[in-house]
């Protein structure tokens, strides 16, 4: 008896020894990480921050007092404010729809939503100029009627909603393809209906993974460079958005007024992590351990 515990002791021992890495390879992976992650996440950002108060804090706060850098930072946020909420609307319904039933067409649903993903952003961007155009399909007619939606407001908000929309659905299509339809199906039966079922059964037990999702959402609407870059006409004061008018003042030499417009969305970013993780957080800590579900 004992000899078989003292066994069973080795084993576990002799399996936690080759599970674990010698202290050398394990220092080594570590410093090789720290490495990684300083040359090209913290030196970006200090770089940033220096070149941007590196003539002090009061120009660093004129940079902001331009009109055509507020007139960027309004439509970056309206776009994020547009957005955001019709992705919000879209990711939840889609993320329904795929984990929750069964239809024709499913795979093609969720293939679509993957598109974003495979298309490159100037691609999409030239799309939508091919779409709505002077010389596109629709150019003529939306010319006739007075319509404008390339260079303008329009463009930005649809070209953001196209690169931005797969993110609250793939982050919700898995959760609740893992929560099934038990507790829905339960609600129904007790004489619940759709939206009572939906706001306090699906809603909770969602609501993590949905704010993650927003969080990735309005961060990728606020950032996003390429094909608001194809659709806007790069018009001052009109249709740039941040990164636009970043570009705009780094090409004019301008470099303090273009770091400082780089440091709020790199301020921004810093934000966009600080929720990512907390939201993280609290997923872990509502999920049940393991070998008790």
């Amino acid at each position: 008896m004992f000899a078989s515990g003292r066994l069973k002791r080795g084993e576990a021992s002799a399996l936690s020894r080759a599970r674990t890495e010698p202290r050398a390879v394990r220092w080594a992976l570590i410093g090789a990480a720290l490495l990684f992650l300083g040359f090209f996440l913290l030196t970006p950002l200090v770089v940033i921050f220096a070149e941007a108060l590196q003539k002090g804090f009061e120009l660093y706060l004129e940079s902001f007092k331009e009109p055509e850098a507020w007139a960027a930072i309004r439509l970056t946020l309206l776009t994020a404010v547009i957005a955001v909420p019709l992705n919000l609307v879209f990711g939840v319904a889609a993320a329904w729809a795929i984990a929750k039933f069964n239809f024709v067409g499913k795979n093609v649903l969720t293939t679509l939503i993957d598109l974003p993903f495979a298309v490159s952003p100037v691609i999409s961007g030239m799309i939508f100029v091919l779409l709505f155009g002077m010389q596109g399909w629709l150019g003529p007619w939306l010319q006739a009627h007075d319509i404008k939606i390339i260079f303008a407001v329009p463009g930005i908000v649809l070209a953001t909603i196209f690169v931005t929309f797969p993110f609250v659905a793939r982050e919700l299509i898995p959760l609740m393809q893992a929560q099934g339809t038990e507790e829905e199906e339960a609600a129904i039966v007790l004489g619940a209906s759709g939206w009572q079922t939906f706001f306090r059964i699906t809603v909770p037990n969602i609501k993590w993974g949905l704010l993650y999702g927003v969080i990735l959402c309005n961060a990728r609407a606020m950032g996003e460079f390429g094909a608001v870059s194809v659709v806007s006409g790069h018009i001052r004061g009109s249709t740039n958005t941040m990164p636009l008018h970043v570009e705009i003042l780094y090409n004019e030499y301008n470099f303090v007024a273009a770091f400082a417009v780089a440091s709020l969305l790199a301020l921004l970013a810093l934000v966009t992590l600080a929720a990512k993780r907390f939201v993280e957080w609290k997923t872990q800590r509502q999920a049940p351990p393991r070998g008790l579900d």
